[in-house]
Formats: structure tokens, sequence, C-alpha cells
């Protein structure tokens, strides 16, 4: 894809608790990460060392603020993952501006 007249791309990688990289998908430099998200969370398949269907649901899902949209943190609660997603300044603004009406706060965990 181009972005100003360059071309660029933008890596998405999913890796598991030891930082083994489970997934890569490159997408387009100037794309969202949450359209891109599903994706990735879809084609995963984490292999067991025994008989049985492959893994395709983590324990949790750790990510930067890139990945703190409504829609992303909807998809792992109905999907049962827990989430470790820090959440945007702006998006702590707009919820404290609207008061009870807000919402609650996102669950985040420092030590996690």
């Amino acid at each position: 894809m181009r972005s100003r007249s360059e071309l660029s791309t933008k890596i998405h990688a999913l890796a598991d608790g030891n930082k083994r990289p489970l997934m890569l998908l490159w997408g387009p430099g100037q794309g969202g990460d949450t359209p891109t998200f599903e994706n990735l969370m879809v084609t995963l398949k984490v292999a067991k060392p025994g008989p049985g269907r492959s893994r395709t649901r983590p324990d949790r899902a750790l990510a930067d603020k890139a990945y703190s949209s409504r829609a992303i943190r909807k998809y792992l609660r109905t999907r049962g993952i827990g989430c470790a997603i820090p959440e945007k300044e702006d998006q702590k603004a707009n919820r404290r501006r609207k008061g009870s009406a807000g919402g609650r706060p996102v669950t985040h965990h420092k030590e996690t």
C-alpha cells in the first residue's frame, strides 16, 4: 500500500507467554489495528503435544493501547478470553465526562 507516495506495511503478531511467535500477519501501513485483530484471533491454532484438537482460544490477551477499542474488548468478552489491555487517555476522559452513563472503568492488571 502507498502512504505519502511510499509503500508501507504493518506487522501484527501473536506470541505465547514465552514470547515465541505464533502468528504473523502483514497488513497495509495505514490500516487499523481493530479489523486485523479479529483476523489474527480467527486463524490462531496452537497444536497440542498429544492427541486432540488444536487450541483456538487463549487464556488471556495482552496488547498495547492501539488495541483498546470497544469492538476488541467485546470480541474478547464474548469468547471468554481474559484481557490485559490499557485504556487510552482520550477514552478515559470521554468515559469520565459522561459520568455514570460512561460505564465502569476498564480492568487492567499492570502486573500481567
